[in-house]
């Protein structure tokens, strides 16, 4: 099963697009936001090498904003996450 995590803003429209794409795939989530934890949200920041949000993680790994996840999730090899690791 893959572990995903998402950096979230309350602000950002990016953000609540990236949670509803991955809520119509049937992906659970770990939602990070950064106003209410700022330690954690600067920790996946660093990880990241960005500075923007969204930022998504699958398995500890990051992914990218809203369009890298869009586009790993209408890519072919999508159908095989399911069960096994998408990254």
């Amino acid at each position: 099963m893959n572990q995903v995590q998402i950096l979230t803003s309350p602000s950002c429209n990016y953000c609540h697009a990236a949670k509803d794409l991955l809520a119509r795939e049937g992906i659970s989530y770990q939602e990070v936001d950064v106003v209410k934890n700022r330690q954690k949200a600067q920790q996946l920041l660093a990880q990241s090498g960005q500075r923007t949000v969204p930022q998504i993680f699958i398995n500890k790994k990051p992914i990218g904003g809203f369009t890298e996840l869009s586009k790993l999730l209408s890519s072919s090899e999508f159908e095989l996450s399911q069960t096994q690791p998408l990254i």
